[in-house]
C-alpha cells in the first residue's frame, strides 16, 4: 500500500466517550517525517485523538486516514497491520513487568510475524542503541530507572521501523531532567525520518524545541504559529 506525503488526514472528527461528546469538528494534517505537539490540558481530548488514530477508539463522526487507512471503513483484521506502521509510547511504559527487557522486546517482534532468532536478537540490540541502552537486555524493568522505562518502550516502538510515532505524555512520570532527554530522543529520531505526534502538557517543551503545534481546547484543535504558542502559554 502506497503512503502519501500526508500521513495523517482527518476531517470533521467528533469524539465521543463514555456518551459524551470530547471533540467535534476536528480537521489537521500531518506530512511525512513531521514533528508535531498535542497540547491541551487534562481531559481536552488528547488522549482520544491517539487513541481514535491508532484504532484503539472507534470513529464515530468524520473521516480519518492514518499511514493510508481509511478508519471509517477499517475492518477489524486489518487494525493489526496499520498498527505495525505504528509507533506508540504511553505515560506508563506498558512493560511486562514479569519479562526482561528483551523478553518484552521478543514478544513484539514474534506478534508481528519475525521468526529467526538471529535477526530477532539483532533488531533488539539495534532499537536498544538507538535510544542509548546497553547491556540491559537481561534485565526487568523493576531494575532500570523510570527514564530507562521509558527508553525501553520507545525502542519497543521503533521495533518495525515505523513511519510515525504516537506518543501520549511521554514524559509525564519524569523529572524534569529526564524529561529532557527523552524529548532530545524523540527529536532524533524524528531527525532520522519518523513522523512524531507527542501529546503533552509541558510547556517548555515548545520554547527549548519549537515545532509546530496542535492546540486542544474547548472541543476542538487550533492548528497555532510559533509566534501565537507564547501569548497561549501566558494567558
Amino acid at each position: 500500500m502506497e503512503v502519501s506525503k500526508t500521513i495523517i488526514k482527518v476531517q470533521d472528527l467528533s469524539i465521543l466517550h463514555d456518551a459524551q461528546q470530547v471533540m467535534s469538528n476536528v480537521s489537521f494534517e500531518i506530512d511525512k517525517g513531521e514533528f508535531a505537539y498535542l497540547i491541551g490540558k487534562t481531559g481536552s481530548g488528547k488522549t482520544s485523538i491517539l487513541k481514535m488514530l491508532y484504532a484503539d477508539l472507534p470513529l464515530q463522526k468524520g473521516s480519518v486516514e492514518v499511514l493510508g487507512y481509511a478508519l471509517h471503513s477499517l475492518r477489524k483484521q486489518e487494525v493489526p497491520f496499520l498498527r505495525r506502521k505504528i509507533g506508540i509510547v504511553f505515560q506508563d511504559f506498558q512493560l511486562f513487568t514479569d519479562r526482561s527487557v528483551e523478553e518484552n522486546l521478543r514478544f513484539v517482534l514474534h506478534a508481528t510475524g519475525w521468526e529467526q532468532k538471529t535477526k530477532v536478537k539483532q533488531r533488539i540490540g539495534q532499537v536498544l542503541a538507538q535510544v542509548g541502552l546497553f547491556n540491559i537486555e537481561k534485565k526487568m524493568p523493576h531494575q532500570l530507572s523510570g527514564g530507562e522505562q521509558q527508553r525501553v518502550s520507545i525502542a519497543r516502538a521503533m521495533l518495525n521501523d515505523p513511519d510515525l510515532i504516537l506518543a501520549d505524555e511521554p514524559t509525564g512520570n519524569l523529572d524534569p531532567t529526564v524529561a529532557n532527554e527523552i524529548l532530545e530522543l524523540f527529536i532524533h529520531i524524528n531527525q532520522g525520518g519518523t513522523a512524531i505526534l507527542m501529546a503533552t502538557h509541558q510547556h517548555n517543551f515548545l520554547k527549548k524545541y519549537p515545532k509546530r503545534v496542535l492546540w486542544c481546547e474547548g472541543g476542538g484543535i487550533t492548528d497555532i504559529q510559533k509566534e501565537e504558542v507564547a501569548k497561549k502559554i501566558n494567558q
